[in-house]
């Protein structure tokens, strides 16, 4: 019997722990600029802005909405998704989109600030 019972106890003791388990990982609260369109490059050329984009093959820049403020002379530009890439292809892509300074509301020579987060390309598959 007092085996039984220390097995019980061992037992117990053992599924404590395993239920305690590590700490539970706390990621940021969201923020306004959480649904900015993580962007894999941007280029700030004489003509236009040209960022590359996932896309699934059918990514336009019709897609994309962006944001221009400005606060004294600072600039700052947010791109955004309007409409997700709902094409299936076999791996997924990047396609680059340019927007003009006239489109954007912006001299050609203006600095600006890019609020996009900038992450790596994997490449297909991975």
């Amino acid at each position: 019997m007092n085996r039984r019972m220390l097995m019980f106890a061992g037992l117990a003791l053992l599924a404590g722990c395993a239920g305690a388990g590590p700490p539970p990982t706390v990621t940021p609260a969201a923020t306004a600029l959480g649904e900015l369109e993580p962007l894999y490059s941007a280029v700030a050329g004489r003509e236009a802005l040209t960022v590359r984009v996932a896309s699934n093959g059918c990514t336009a820049k019709a897609d994309f909405a962006f944001y221009v403020e400005r606060k004294g002379q600072a600039v700052t530009l947010a791109l955004g998704r309007k409409r997700l890439d709902r094409c299936r292809s076999f791996a997924m892509g990047q396609t680059e989109l340019s927007f003009t300074w006239a489109e954007l509301g912006l001299a050609p020579r203006t600095p600006v600030f890019l609020l996009n987060p900038l992450v790596a390309w994997t490449g297909p598959g991975l």
